[in-house]
């Protein structure tokens, strides 16, 4: 027997007495005992504030990534090892994979982007800033900063490795501590996967803890600065968003939960199609995989009814290829349930399903398995039902949490918009067509109940990851039964973690505050040339004017000549004057670019490696011949690279006439040694 323990207080705990036991889904053998006696939680709480929040915040975002790639790196090189344990939860390797090796992507991904889209500091300014006054002293410009709480995840069994994984990457990049409570069935495989991450010695103090077992008192000790990410049943969501101290502090409660989903199949994509083909493969695929436990499987397979016939048979035809058993048997395409008490409830859901559908494939009590005892393991055959009265209840209100499905038919574009959002909200659609115009109409129809839609067709299909794949870029949740909430979707499931400030100020102030150059605070335009100094010597601020240099009708002609560009604004004064905008025949707006950057660049070698874009930019008054041009170059951001040897720089840039008033502004993005001369 073993106790499976938890790991609070920077410490793992041996719980108090036997526990209660936890079984193989395959073999029914017990696996584990678990509890939470005598974890202490408010403790537990307390310490990933105290210990685990200051040492994050002593990160910025850039080496907190750097730390996620770390530990994905070294998960990765441990995964045969979570593969091998996740086939006692039932999994065969395949989803053995999708569980790990998606749970991995999760956090070299959220690593990557970070690098790109988030400042190597603490504080992310979002959006642009806010004149708020006549004058340009008062300011206004929203910052985020880390919460200074712990991210509590309530985790389902479905997936023990990508689900806890999924919340922790972007909570711990913000810099926010996360304590994980996986559910009983499958704890065993997220305690070895927190071991691995804990042994590692990569994560700062406290910045990780595990519950093995009952959450217990947990939440009665949370506080406002807390969070809670919970993914489950929907009941229990809403027990627990009604938790008395999740009411009381205001904590930031996000759900996850079981979902109605549906695939829509177009009219257009009839038998010997290529998206009819695509439509039933992804639809045996979804009720399988994971035999069927997925928040985001199909549920619902909605198609035109003159093809309920044709669907049936052809994923009748799949599905009797599918091989049910033991995951150790190479054969096997569908392993167990997590639990012989989930098969039951599946069951009993089936049972309710059958008052408004029959049964088309399958038998709920009865499946062949290979290489294990169906009645000790948790095995059942995969069910596909067929509701032949779409406005039955039933499909639309009861899941069945395993390989079950039920085709639906519908007549028109607006009844099956309507059977979708009878769902009452949806993690993932799908819509399987060639049509274009159909392919508009259902997504505009359907996306007010759905977090994510898949429009799968024959162009996308050789890149598409799937119906039931969340995708660390997009956002995965979605609204009314899915939970109302929203995980990972790039930087907005960071921000979530963020508590998000508008702060009033001067120029001046505001700077100091966010780290970056803002307009209307000082600039030092004295002494060496910006482009002359080093990442290490840089500083917001530091500024080079440069100018006049005087444009002629030689000089837009030539350019005109040079670059094929004889737009009739530049070469043609009477259709020039004609134009609203213009007195005459005008600069184009990339010969004014050209002359603002001879006019500001220091051409020796130096530290400023490249340059890599521009952005924001904008042409603001027109450029005539005579116009004496300007350019203000000013340092505004600095973001110093932790694993390279140089940095990025942002310049703020306003090339001006000789009134003062502005032609063009934009940023202009280098790359600089962090030393020069480079060592």
């Amino acid at each position: 027997m073993t106790l499976l323990r938890s790991y609070v207080g920077g410490a793992w705990r041996t719980p108090a007495g036997e526990g209660r036991p936890v079984f193989d889904a395959v073999t029914g053998e017990e696996v584990a005992r678990i509890s939470t006696d005598g974890v202490d939680m408010a403790a537990a709480l307390e310490y990933g504030r105290s210990v685990g929040g200051r040492a994050l915040a002593d990160l910025t975002f850039h080496q907190r990534a750097a730390l996620l790639k770390a530990l994905g790196s070294m998960l990765r090189e441990r995964r045969e090892e979570l593969y091998a344990l996740s086939a006692r939860t039932g999994a065969t390797l395949g989803d053995a994979k999708f569980d790990v090796d998606g749970g991995i992507g999760v956090l070299l991904s959220y690593a990557s982007r970070a690098k790109r889209e988030l400042p190597n500091d603490t504080v992310y300014s979002e959006g642009a800033l806010e004149p708020l006054g006549r004058g340009g002293q008062f300011l206004g410009q929203h910052i985020l900063t880390s919460l200074r709480g712990v991210a509590v995840q309530i985790n389902a069994f479905n997936f023990p490795v990508w689900g806890p994984l999924e919340k922790f990457a972007p909570a711990f990049l913000a810099g926010v501590p996360s304590l994980i409570k996986p559910a009983s069935q499958t704890a065993y495989l997220t305690a070895r996967l927190v071991e691995l991450m804990a042994d590692s010695g990569l994560l700062p103090p406290g910045s990780l803890q595990l519950v093995c077992g009952s959450a217990g008192d947990l939440l009665d000790h949370l506080a406002e600065e807390d969070l809670v990410s919970f993914t489950g049943s929907a009941s229990t969501a809403r027990r627990l968003r009604s938790h008395p101290a999740v009411v009381a502090h205001a904590v930031r409660f996000n759900a996850e939960a079981d979902s109605l989903n549906c695939s829509i199949l177009g009219p257009d994509a009839g038998p010997g199609t290529a998206e009819f083909d695509l439509y039933v493969k992804q639809l045996v695929t979804e009720m399988t995989v994971k035999a069927g436990q997925k928040c985001t499987a199909i549920r619902r397979a909605l198609v035109p009814a003159q093809m309920i016939d044709a669907v049936i048979e052809s994923a009748a035809g799949r599905l009797s290829e599918v091989v049910v058993g033991s995951p150790a048997d190479k054969s096997v395409g569908m392993g167990a349930l997590a639990s012989l008490e989930q098969r039951e409830e599946v069951r009993r859901s089936v049972k309710s399903l059958l008052a408004g559908a029959r049964l088309a494939y399958g038998d709920q009590n009865h499946v062949e398995v290979v290489g294990a005892d169906a009645e000790r393991g948790a095995f059942i055959s995969p069910l596909l039902l067929c509701a032949d009265d779409a406005a039955r209840s039933e499909p639309h209100e009861i899941e069945a949490f395993g390989p079950v499905a039920t085709v639906i038919g519908y007549d028109s574009t607006e009844q099956v918009i309507d059977l979708a959002a009878r769902g009452l909200g949806s993690l993932a659609g799908s819509v399987v067509t060639g049509d274009a115009r159909f392919a508009r109409e259902v997504v505009l129809g359907c996306a007010p109940w759905h977090g994510r839609l898949l429009v799968l067709d024959s162009d996308d299909a050789a890149e598409s990851t799937g119906h039931g794949s969340p995708l660390p870029p997009l956002v995965h949740g979605g609204p009314g039964r899915a939970g109302g909430g929203e995980e990972m979707g790039g930087l907005r499931g960071v921000l979530h973690y963020m508590q998000r400030t508008a702060v009033q100020a001067s120029p001046r102030v505001l700077a100091a505050v966010t780290g970056n150059w803002v307009a209307g605070a000082a600039r030092d335009a004295e002494g060496v040339h910006p482009f002359r100094k080093s990442l290490a010597d840089l500083r917001p601020g530091d500024t080079v004017v440069a100018g006049p240099r005087r444009v002629t009708l030689e000089d837009i002609e030539h350019f005109a000549e040079f670059t094929g560009d004889t737009f009739y604004a530049h070469m043609d004064e009477e259709a020039a004057r004609a134009n609203p905008f213009f007195d005459g025949r005008v600069a184009h707006g990339y010969l004014v670019l050209s002359f603002a950057a001879g006019l500001f660049v220091q051409p020796d070698p130096g530290p400023v490696l490249a340059n890599y874009g521009l952005e924001n930019l904008r042409f603001l008054t027109p450029v005539y011949p005579g116009d004496e041009l300007t350019v203000t170059l000013t340092c505004k951001q600095i973001i110093p690279r932790e694993d390279a040897a140089h940095g990025e720089v942002r310049w703020d840039t306003d090339v001006s006439n000789q009134d003062g008033a502005s032609v063009a502004k934009y940023d202009v993005l280098t790359l600089v040694a962090k030393q020069w001369p480079s060592a």
